[in-house]
């Protein structure tokens, strides 16, 4: 039997079942990886260990004062500073001293630690929407390329202009550390050149005051020391740390790349188990990290 037209029209008036979306949650700065700012041991110990050897050994031979020289020190501290710094421009030589200081005191996130972060940003993404990674602009600030991620992802850009932008950041990152790995090794490659120089200085002293005895012992230190001070500096000093800043932005480089890989796969709206496996491929097979199993 037919509804009364009455009936009919009140139970159209009836609201319906009402969609609630779920409010999106914000994202808590504590997904970042960790970063703390702290001396590398490796370097402290290293030159440490060097300078202490090296000490000990000369004070066994008779005491260290008998190696201090202060025209040798001149010739060859001041001789490699200013031959290597007319090789480079002064905005070089400014970045490279940056990179130096990062080398000393590290403070970048580990790349386990980063694919963590990297899965977690991912799921919550996934979860409550790209706008919901907002709060992690500010805290992310001191890992440039992460902000630089989430700042992109949050304002929505397509996946492959995110990777392009991404992609191009890293890549003048690492024109950066090979500039400050150059100059090092540029002075590791002066040191005994200026050395040598200043062995040659000394004998030509010494030669000159062949007449005068009491000239002769300080000429032939001034030949002798500078050598010394040049192969200390170029082998002991320089070359470690250039090789320690290609070291550094080999480290720095993989977990940039965890962060691109990050932001494309959350533009593009993947699974995260998806993302575990890209970030799997580039991370050696002792730090793949398994957070779905």
């Amino acid at each position: 039997m037919d509804d009364h037209p009455a009936t009919s029209r009140a139970r159209a008036a009836m609201p319906g079942p009402v969609s609630v979306m779920p409010t999106p949650v914000p994202a808590s700065p504590d997904m970042l990886p960790p970063l703390e700012r702290r001396l590398d041991l490796t370097v402290v110990l290293g030159l440490g260990s060097a300078a202490l050897l090296l000490l000990a050994a000369l004070a066994m031979g008779g005491g260290p004062g008998a190696f201090l020289n202060l025209p040798s020190i001149l010739i060859v501290l001041g001789g490699t500073a200013a031959v290597t710094v007319v090789s480079f421009s002064w905005h070089d030589v400014m970045a490279s001293w940056r990179a130096l200081g990062r080398t000393v005191r590290t403070g970048s996130a580990e790349p386990q630690d980063a694919a963590l972060a990297a899965l977690d940003i991912a799921d919550h993404a996934r979860r409550n929407g790209p706008l919901s990674l907002q709060p992690l602009l500010q805290p992310a600030a001191d890992e440039p390329v992460l902000a630089r991620a989430l700042d992109l992802i949050v304002d929505s850009l397509p996946a492959d202009k995110i990777e392009r932008i991404l992609r191009t950041e890293i890549e003048a990152n690492q024109a950066r550390a090979r500039i400050a790995a150059a100059l090092l090794r540029r002075g590791a490659e002066v040191a005994p050149a200026m050395g040598l120089i200043g062995t040659l200085v000394g004998l030509v002293q010494m030669l000159g005051s062949l007449n005068d005895p009491a000239k002769i012992g300080p000429a032939m230190a001034v030949a002798l020391l500078t050598t010394f001070y040049g192969a200390i500096l170029g082998s002991v000093v320089l070359s470690p740390l250039a090789a320690k800043v290609e070291r550094n932005a080999e480290h720095q480089a993989l977990v940039e790349g965890i962060y691109l890989l990050t932001a494309g796969s959350v533009a593009r709206q993947e699974n995260p188990r998806h993302l575990e496996i890209l970030i799997n491929t580039v991370l050696p097979p002792d730090l793949r990290v398994s957070a779905y199993d």
